[in-house]
């Protein structure tokens, strides 16, 4: 029996990543239903989301449970949610497995060596296996207090510039309706609406040459901020602050939890 051809003239149908067997689908039964049960996500250009190959989907970050919503909204549209995980959390039992098993990426949290080998290695295997990757580029929940994006750290942008992979901005609202910024409680009922928009790629190219330059660095995390920021504004329907929140400025930690 011969296989199928595509019709003459028309591209073939990319297969969804939910379709393929995987641990995904164990691992998300228990979870799907409690997100739909919490949130309701509307999407905005969802076809700016790269339907087959590798990707980076940089997002903004206010909540404790908006990375749920995120992978949820992202499975939906017919792609494996990976993020970029602590290595430390690898060598968890049981969690290292599961981490393991749905292909999420390994990252050393500080300026080191092995950090930037762990980028170059993250950026090949995307590569290699065409997946996506969800990065939150503040590293940690915003310190805005009106939770626009603060200043992003350059995890992303160095790995835009090992991997060539396109950087898609995407902002989220309505997530804190659901659970507030640091908040030890969810609210369930009623549905909360969240609207989901994506953005057109960001282009690095021009700076790709100076990628091991602090200020090429610098300077491709500034456009993914921006291009963040721009999309939130567009859903919020107001400015952002002309100037980003930086932490340093207001003797606020980077890292872990903080008295707003």
């Amino acid at each position: 029996m011969t296989s199928a051809k595509p019709t003459p003239g028309k591209p073939a149908k990319p297969r969804s990543e939910k379709r393929r067997p995987s641990w995904f689908w164990p691992l998300s039964m228990p979870v799907l239903p409690f997100v739909d049960l919490i949130s309701k996500v509307t999407f905005i250009h969802p076809e700016k989301l790269p339907a087959q190959g590798p990707f980076l989907l940089a997002v903004n970050h206010y909540s404790e449970i908006d990375p749920l919503i995120v992978a949820r909204a992202v499975w939906k549209l017919g792609r494996a949610p990976r993020f970029l995980a602590k290595a430390s959390l690898f060598k968890v039992p049981v969690v290292g497995a599961a981490l393991r098993a749905t292909g999420q990426v390994p990252v050393e949290r500080n300026g080191s060596g092995r950090a930037t080998a762990g980028a170059l290695s993250a950026a090949d295997a995307l590569v290699a296996h065409g997946r996506g990757v969800i990065v939150y580029r503040e590293g940690t929940l915003t310190r805005d207090p009106n939770l626009w994006p603060m200043r992003g750290k350059t995890g992303a942008a160095r790995l835009a510039f090992d991997s060539g992979l396109p950087v898609i901005p995407a902002a989220h609202w309505g997530v804190q309706e659901v659970m507030g910024r640091y908040s030890k409680k969810i609210s369930l009922f009623p549905r909360k609406p969240v609207r989901l928009i994506f953005g057109d790629p960001i282009d690095v190219s021009d700076i790709a040459a100076r990628r091991n330059t602090p200020g090429a660095l610098n300077e491709a995390t500034e456009r993914i901020m921006t291009g963040i920021t721009e999309l939130l504004e567009e859903l919020r329907g107001e400015k952002a602050p002309a100037e980003r929140w930086d932490p340093s400025k207001h003797q606020q930690t980077e890292t872990g939890r903080f008295e707003s």
